[in-house]
């Protein structure tokens, strides 16, 4: 069994983000980018099937800037066997990531693709649906457990009313939560190691995906601050204050 891991290169989760003075965007100067949390969580559950025997190798695909190679570089220190990187400048929207894993897809012919959730830099929590629309594959979204059998993969995943299992059947399409795994940190053996893995690089240009954004970002601006919290005397005080300026009551 293949499986294939698309990861993406975003502004690392504990920098402070600072928003452009013009506000046409987030300022990127100098800023730490690494991999999306939710991607990670993706590429050590594959690590784990792997762990676990049935799957003969791992895959890992980004689509994004030349540095995007650290990102792929750090997957395959984590496990993964090979990467492959499809270079595209600026902003790519779901949509053309979608086209352009459905390519991925066809020429790698995994049984199984598992990507983050969503992105912590545009939260479109788009392109995973998209690739199984475009694919038509079965899919599971938000995946707390994930247990490969012969031919399916069950899939739990959190719902409104709690948790629900849904049975796929291979090829499939399997998107990570947050509770489906702890991603390991990388040993220093295995970032040497991973210098010498093969990756492949791709131009977008090969794959005839119109990559232009369909969304105009018109303006970005950060949260406004909250304000200073207030003592009240008394409880009738607090429910006056709930009633009549916060209008809570």
């Amino acid at each position: 069994m293949k499986i294939l891991v698309c990861v993406k290169r975003v502004v690392d989760y504990n920098v402070k983000i600072r928003v452009k003075a013009d506000g046409s965007g987030v300022d990127l100067a100098n800023v730490k980018m690494s991999m999306n949390p939710f991607d990670e969580i993706a590429v050590e559950e594959a690590i784990r099937l792997k762990e676990k025997g049935g799957v003969s190798e791992i895959v890992v695909a980004s689509i994004g800037p030349a540095q995007a190679q650290e990102t792929i570089r750090t997957a395959l220190a984590m496990g993964a066997d090979r990467g492959i990187l499809v270079k595209a400048e600026g902003r790519v929207e779901p949509l053309a990531v979608a086209k352009i894993l459905k390519q991925l897809v066809e020429t790698e012919a995994p049984d199984l693709v598992i990507l983050g959730k969503q992105a912590i830099d545009d939260d479109s929590n788009q392109t995973g649906q998209m690739l199984a629309a475009l694919l038509g594959w079965a899919q599971g979204t938000f995946a707390s457990k994930l247990e490969l059998g012969d031919g399916q993969a069950l899939v739990t995943r959190e719902v409104d009313g709690g948790l629900q299992t849904l049975n796929l059947k291979l090829p499939a399409i399997v998107t990570t939560d947050l509770r489906l795994n702890e991603p390991r940190y990388a040993s220093l053996p295995n970032i040497m190691k991973a210098k010498k893995k093969p990756l492949d690089e791709k131009a977008v240009e090969d794959f005839g995906v119109d990559v232009t954004p369909r969304l105009e970002v018109l303006t970005t601006s950060e949260p406004a601050k909250r304000q200073a919290g207030v003592i009240v005397g008394s409880v009738d005080e607090l429910i006056g204050k709930l009633k009549n300026e916060a209008g809570l009551l």
